[in-house]
C-alpha cells in the first residue's frame, strides 16, 4: 500500500506556488463574479427559496474538518431526517434551477472564499463527508492518502466521473483522486481547470 509520504509528486516548491496562485485567482475571481453573486442572491430572495448559501462539515487537508460553502440547490429540508444522503436522478429535493446550476457547476462558486482560506484549492479531490467517507474507507483505506494535499473545487474526477451519486462512483472518483495526487504538477492542474471550463 502506497503511503502518504511518496504518493505526492509535488515538490514543495511547486506546493507554495500552488497556494499563491489559488489565494490570488480566488481574490480575483471572488471580485470578477460579485454581480453574478449578487444576482443569485436576489433571485433567492424574490422567489422566497430562503438561504442563499449553506455550508457543510467536510474533511480536509489532514483528515480535518472544514465548512465547504455552495449555493443552495435543494430545499432547506433535504436532510430533514438527519441521515447524509446522495442526490438522485430527477431528485424532488432539487429546487427548479439547482438541477441547472449544478450540471453548469455554478454552486461551486462559493468555494472560491474556501480557496481564499486556505482550506480548499482550486484542483485537487472532491471533499467528502466523514459519514461517507467511513463507507469508503471500508471497501478501500487508500483513501487516507489523500489527506495530504488540500481537497479541490475541481479535479479529474469532476471532468471524467461526474457528480458522484452512488457507492460505485465514489470509489471510481477515489481511483482518479489517488492518480492525479501521484502525478500533479502545476502544469497538470492547468489542464484539468482548462478541461473544467471546456465542460461547463
Amino acid at each position: 500500500m502506497s503511503t502518504s509520504k511518496n504518493i505526492d509528486r509535488m515538490s514543495a516548491f511547486e506546493r507554495a506556488l500552488k497556494r499563491i496562485g489559488d489565494f490570488l485567482g480566488a481574490a480575483f475571481l471572488i471580485i470578477l463574479f460579485s454581480p453574478f453573486f449578487l444576482i443569485i442572491f436576489l433571485i433567492y430572495k424574490l422567489t422566497g427559496c430562503g438561504a442563499v448559501i449553506y455550508s457543510q462539515e467536510r474533511i480536509g487537508r489532514g483528515g480535518k474538518p472544514f465548512n465547504i460553502y455552495k449555493f443552495r440547490t435543494m430545499v432547506q429540508e433535504a436532510e430533514s431526517e438527519g441521515v447524509p444522503m446522495l442526490e438522485k436522478p430527477d431528485d424532488s429535493r432539487l429546487l427548479k434551477y439547482g438541477k441547472w446550476m449544478r450540471a453548469k457547476h455554478l454552486d461551486e462558486l462559493p468555494q472560491l472564499i474556501n480557496v481564499l482560506k486556505g482550506d480548499m484549492s482550486f484542483v485537487g479531490y472532491r471533499p467528502e463527508r466523514q459519514y461517507f467517507i467511513d463507507q469508503i474507507m471500508e471497501k478501500n483505506p487508500d483513501y487516507k492518502l489523500l489527506f495530504v494535499s488540500r481537497p479541490g473545487v475541481t479535479s479529474m474526477a469532476t471532468v471524467h466521473n461526474g457528480y458522484t451519486d452512488t457507492m460505485d462512483k465514489m470509489l471510481k472518483r477515489l481511483d482518479y483522486d489517488l492518480d492525479y495526487l501521484r502525478k500533479r504538477t502545476l502544469l497538470l492542474d492547468w489542464r484539468i481547470i482548462i478541461d473544467t471550463i471546456i465542460s461547463i
